[in-house]
């Protein structure tokens, strides 16, 4: 019977940590602290940013977007990973697979494209300081943020639709916590080598090339900041950017390890934890970045939470 409804494919069967019992209640915890982090910190970035006129500003309407971004990936995976923590079903529905298959590619790559926009404004606003506002006006904004979703998305269209459609052959066990790419086209029965060669070159296009574009522009940036006379310029200058160059370092670190790393004999294991470390830390300490190392982030959300009496001090 099992056999039968995974060749229609009514469900799939999450492996995750259910090898380990207790550590199953750890993670449980875990998950469901770094979920409520995740819905208070970005959630306040969306907040302030929108509600607080000093933050209408280019660089706070991308990292809107990245709080985006960064909430609906989580959404996406912990409340089902929540749910299968907690007792011996470990099932998801098809649906639901397709739907954590298309959302976190699609959410992946808005990122990887979004974080490279985000050095761009940092390049506009430290190298030419004089035409930022040419350089960065909204429209141009609104439409680098629009490119981001809909390269993330559209990617993510072709790939789900096609993916999610090759035979299976009954194989309904997946060796991870959500339906990520990776270990869901392992179920495939048929032969999908030249497939997995146009997955390897499109993950070269959205990880390498908008990383190899912030190398470029903070190279720029590094040599525009040596050249400040003033040392509180340079100090100024290295923590406007300290913040983002802190989030992709973390981003794409694990993001290479997990797509574009040597096939070797690695465990399982391993793969799962850098996985849960990409999609539970990030979300959480990108808001904490971004705040507490700007003052006008950390004044905003104070206005907005002390109100008057933060006004009259």
């Amino acid at each position: 019977m099992e056999l039968r409804n995974a060749s229609v494919g009514t469900h799939f069967i999450l492996v995750g940590f259910s090898d380990q019992p207790w550590l199953e209640e750890v993670l449980l915890v875990l998950v469901s602290v770094f979920y409520i982090l995740t819905l208070v910190g970005n959630g306040t970035i969306i907040l302030v940013s929108c509600l607080d006129a000093h933050l209408h500003t280019p660089m706070y309407f991308f990292l809107t977007h990245l709080s985006m971004v960064d909430l609906c990936h989580m959404t996406t995976i912990a409340p089902q990973m929540i749910f299968n923590l907690q007792g011996h079903d470990k099932s998801i529905s098809f649906v639901g697979c397709v739907v954590q298959f298309f959302n976190t590619l699609g959410l992946g790559g808005t990122e990887c494209v979004l974080l490279a926009f985000m050095a761009y404004d940092r390049y506009a606003a430290i190298c030419q300081p004089l035409h930022y506002v040419n350089l960065m006006p909204p429209h141009l904004c609104c439409s680098l943020a629009g490119a981001s979703w809909a390269i993330g998305f559209g990617n993510s269209v072709v790939h789900t639709a096609y993916g999610m459609s090759l035979p299976r052959c009954g194989h309904i066990k997946i060796h991870h916590f959500y339906c990520e790419s990776v270990p869901t086209l392992q179920l495939v029965c048929g032969n999908i080598t030249a497939y997995k060669k146009v997955i390897f070159v499109e993950c070269v296009m959205l990880i390498i090339f908008p990383l190899l574009f912030i190398v470029v522009s903070y190279g720029c940036i590094a040599w525009t900041v040596i050249g400040i006379k003033s040392s509180e310029g340079r100090k100024k200058a290295f923590g406007t950017c300290g913040s983002h160059l802190t989030v992709v370092s973390i981003f794409y670190t694990t993001l290479i390890y997990m797509y574009i790393k040597p096939k070797q004999a690695v465990s399982k294991h391993v793969d799962k934890f850098v996985a849960l470390f990409y999609n539970l830390v990030p979300p959480v300490i990108n808001p904490l970045i971004y705040t507490l190392r700007n003052k006008d982030a950390k004044g905003a959300v104070r206005r907005l939470f002390l109100g008057r009496k933060w006004r009259k001090m």
